[in-house]
């Protein structure tokens, strides 16, 4: 089941960017444009998580996450163009529990929500242990199945352990004799030239363009990683 974020974002250029990722990642947004409006679907509306903006009109973000704070237990985040300290400290003591600063990337706005969902749910111990979920990728370590923007693909063992190794350690490099010897073993009959051969067939099957990938990624003179 897709996640229900609420965005409340004064700017509309912003919200729509926050909104086009999350709903490539899987979620469900709807777009408050004021602190009022933003505090009353909070307090009505069924959701997963809360993105809220500092600088709003009507009532600005520290007044909305002190009201609703301790009337519904979901991850907030922050979002606003403010570099001081004291401003992320005010937001984090009114309950926030991220804070990310203006310019931000969308990717990485995607990848944060993810954690803090998955952080929420280890928390209240509803998280499936066994169910990976980064970007537009989901992998089932007890079922053996993947899903890529929510339709399953069917992975041979050895590529499927492999992504379940690199999602699991996520923006972790890995040579090409670490991942053989993870995944194929010491004592294995080959050499690591299979490693990319199935990191290209991955590709092929994950990817959206596997020519240019952007989960799979080959760190030039190092390895490869998982990108979320």
């Amino acid at each position: 089941m897709s996640k229900k974020i609420l965005v409340i974002e004064d700017d509309s250029d912003i919200a729509a960017i926050e909104k086009d990722y999350l709903e490539i990642g899987g979620c469900e947004v709807e777009i408050s444009e004021n602190g009022v409006d933003g505090m009353t679907k909070a307090l009505r509306g069924n959701f997963d998580l809360i993105i809220l903006d500092v600088m709003l009109p009507g009532m600005d973000g520290f007044e909305v996450c002190k009201n609703i704070r301790d009337k519904i237990d979901i991850p907030i985040m922050m979002l606003t163009a403010r570099k001081s300290d004291i401003d992320k400290i005010k937001g984090l003591g009114f309950g926030a529990d991220d804070y990310i600063e203006k310019p931000f990337s969308p990717s990485v706005l995607v990848a944060r929500v993810k954690s803090q969902l998955a952080q929420y749910e280890r928390l209240k111990g509803t998280a499936d242990t066994n169910k990976i979920m980064l970007g537009n990728i989901t992998l089932e370590s007890d079922t053996h199945r993947v899903f890529v923007n929510e339709k399953e693909i069917v992975l041979p063992n050895k590529e499927f352990q492999l992504l379940e190794f690199l999602m699991t350690n996520a923006n972790i490099v890995f040579s090409r004799e670490t991942l053989y010897d993870r995944i194929w073993g010491m004592n294995s009959f080959g050499n690591t030239a299979t490693v990319p051969v199935h990191i290209n067939r991955l590709r092929e099957a994950v990817e959206l363009d596997p020519a240019k990938p952007k989960h799979l990624i080959t760190v030039w003179g190092v390895g490869y990683k998982f990108k979320p």
